[in-house]
């Protein structure tokens, strides 16, 4: 995820606590955060794909789903 983008979540998120927002910045906010969620989820599962369990005989297996 792009800093930049971050930055205006937070942005967005602070004015909306201080005066509130506009429709379109609802919108904006409503975007990046959706954004920010799947890139989020791609992260994750892609760092479970690559996670292996070792059981108690020392055998290592891939983490299922």
């Amino acid at each position: 995820m792009d800093p930049q983008m971050i930055a205006r979540i937070n942005e967005l998120a602070h004015k909306a606590k201080a005066e509130g927002l506009t429709e379109e910045e609802k919108q904006e906010q409503k975007k990046l955060r959706d954004a920010y969620r799947a890139a989020f989820r791609r992260n994750l599962t892609e760092q479970l794909e690559h996670t292996y369990v070792m059981d108690e005989n020392g055998n290592k297996r891939k983490l299922g789903r």
